[in-house]
């Protein structure tokens, strides 16, 4: 989308660059070149979205598009210099990237979501921006339109880009996900930035074999011909089950957006459920075909209740894979990124990351990542054994209800009733008891699993240190009070009383809103505490809505999700797109406060 306002863009600052040789940036540097800022942070699978969508147009648009991811963080973690280099190399980010721990370019680019871009055009002027992620189309167009723009004025400038790959590293594992302990006593690993599968010896230090070429890719097939793209959980399915559908193990193809089988037999790789596509739809509580159904992100997956549960981490959603009718279905969750426990079908997940089954098939465990919490299911409903909600995380031990976790990824589920959480930000190993939480070990370079081995003993998968070690036998549970965090994202000021909530959309060139199916747009608020707001909350088509604010309470969130289908205009075959993004946005409100909340889904708020 071009605009008629100039809004120059503010210089890049940060505390230091990434992926360009040491070099620092400035916009002088890249006048003459569009440029895409991306604000990401490493946590948020939303934004990894994006970084996939990014990829085509750097190929594509590689002599005129400079892409710079611009990291802005959300956990405490996330402020750590070497963690972000760690997670540049492990999400192939190929652009450079600039270190905003303070968040200062966040707020002078008037960011409020992960992810949000901002595109400048080759004279320096902010002429977009957009929030969430299935903006590639629009970028494609905008981006044409630019070229054609300048490439006419004469300020485009051709030639190649400013980023510098790191040196590349070499270790038995790269950021491996998660580990499936196999009844011979070997296990198999997710290497999942070398987008394969490593069956390690039992001694955790040797590879046996690998399944995989090696490349990213979506190839069935034998062993060295198959191929992943950045693979994580994995599930052992009931011998029997094996039996009858001709494979052993369930993977979670993460990038791929799929489920793939291995027959262990023979290494064998087949594609059990997706189609490759994202899923950017609607969600039902119908069977469907598992090969026709779009997924999103599937992270771990688990054997309960008689079929596969998948965390559908890209749409903060549990659902179903049934391997003998080959269907899929929506399990738990309504898309919304918060917490809220109840009936499966009522309640709230926020990138469920971590899956495990008590022994007694009672409980289904898991991590729900961006909740920092650990919660469980069980007779239909989900509860939260710790946890506070999106914004409060930390080391804290003690009862459930108080204690904090920091971005777990992994959970085990243990004979005695007990939970370990891989409390992958904090570097620690939890555990959960009787509604007591203590730590058994720390200083893990992000632990993203635990599983129990063949002999019965903890097998720690540590991601950043690029192994598998085994829990040290002599760890015991302890109380770690490590201090409590809120993201320090800066709130929304509001008055007290009426506030009008604007989502700004436009279209990309060459669309318009979609009515062929009734109304294109739709926008859900609501808020955390409830109380926070008296009038306002609900569904609606209509992308502005008049907010009642309560002046009894001083801060909270609001949770508002937004959607807006478009189509091809003055096109034979139109193609539809769906544009689609969930802001948590803190408030505080304040009779200095403003009486209005943009939030920009696509276009300039001007």
């Amino acid at each position: 989308m071009a605009t008629t306002a100039r809004v120059r863009a503010p210089e890049l600052r940060g505390r230091g660059w990434l992926n360009t040789g040491g070099r620092n940036l400035s916009l002088a540097d890249l006048r003459g070149r569009v440029v895409i800022l991306d604000f990401w942070t490493f946590c948020c699978i939303n934004c990894l979205h994006v970084l996939d969508e990014l990829r085509p147009l750097e190929e594509k648009y590689g002599d005129v598009l400079v892409v710079i991811g611009v990291h802005s963080p959300k956990f405490e973690h996330e402020r750590d210099a070497d963690a972000l280099a760690a997670a540049v190399e492990r999400y192939g980010v190929a652009h450079p990237v600039l270190d905003d721990p303070e968040m200062l370019m966040w707020q002078q680019y008037a960011a409020k979501a992960w992810p949000t871009l901002s595109v400048v055009d080759p004279e320096g002027y902010v002429v977009a921006s957009m929030a969430g992620e299935g903006h590639a189309e629009g970028l494609r167009r905008l981006l044409d339109q630019l070229i054609a723009e300048h490439e006419a004025k004469g300020t485009l400038r051709r030639g190649s880009g400013p980023f510098v790959p790191p040196p590349p590293s070499d270790t038995l594992l790269r950021f491996p996900g998660k580990a499936l302990p196999l009844p011979d006593g070997t296990m198999l690993v997710s290497d999942s930035a070398r987008h394969s599968l490593a069956l390690l010896d039992a001694d955790l230090g040797t590879v046996v074999t690998r399944i995989g070429s090696g490349a990213r890719g979506r190839a069935d097939g034998p062993a060295g011909q198959a191929s992943f793209s950045e693979p994580q959980g994995l599930c052992a399915l009931p011998p029997e089950v094996a039996a009858r559908v001709g494979y052993d193990v369930v993977v979670a193809d993460t990038v791929n957006h799929l489920l793939r089988g291995v027959k262990l037999a023979d290494l064998t790789v087949t594609t059990l459920a997706g189609t490759g596509r994202q899923w950017r739809s609607s969600l039902d509580a119908h069977a469907h075909d598992a090969r026709a159904m779009d997924l999103s992100s599937p992270w771990d997956v688990a054997w309960f209740d008689g079929r596969v549960v998948v965390a559908m981490a890209g749409t903060h959603t549990l659902w179903w894979f049934d391997p003998v009718k080959r269907t899929v279905g929506l399990y738990a969750g309504t898309t919304v990124e918060a917490l809220r426990d109840g009936a499966l079908d009522q309640a709230w997940l926020a990138q469920p990351s971590g899956l495990s089954a008590s022994p007694d098939g009672r409980r289904l465990w898991l991590a729900d990542s961006e909740t920092s919490a650990l919660r469980w299911i069980e007779d239909g409903e989900l509860h939260t054994a710790v946890g506070q909600g999106l914004f409060d995380f930390g080391h804290v031990d003690g009862p459930a209800d108080q204690a904090l976790l920091q971005h777990p990824l992994g959970v085990c589920a243990l004979p005695d009733g007990s939970v370990l959480i891989a409390d992958t930000y904090n570097g620690a190993v939890r555990r959960w008891q009787d509604g007591v939480v203590s730590t058994v070990d720390s200083g893990f370079a992000e632990p993203s699993d635990v599983v129990l081995d063949a002999d019965g003993n903890a097998v720690v998968v540590e991601s950043a240190a690029h192994r598998l070690v085994r829990l040290a036998p002599a760890a015991t549970a302890g109380q770690v009070d490590g201090g409590r965090h809120k993201v320090e994202r800066p709130p929304s000021r509001l008055a007290p009383g009426t506030v009008d909530l604007d989502v700004i959309f436009t279209p990309a060139p060459g669309q318009k809103l979609d009515r062929s199916f009734g109304d294109p747009t739709r926008l859900e608020v609501s808020a955390s505490p409830a109380e926070l707001l008296l009038e306002g909350a609900g569904v609606t088509t209509d992308l502005s809505r008049k907010l009642v604010l309560n002046p009894a309470v001083p801060r909270g969130v609001l949770q508002v999700v937004a959607q807006a289908a478009t189509c091809d205009a003055d096109a034979e075959h139109a193609a539809c797109h769906l544009t689609r993004q969930d802001w948590g946005v803190p408030i505080e409100v304040t009779p200095d406060g403003t009486d209005r909340l943009p939030l920009i889904l696509r276009g300039l708020d001007t």
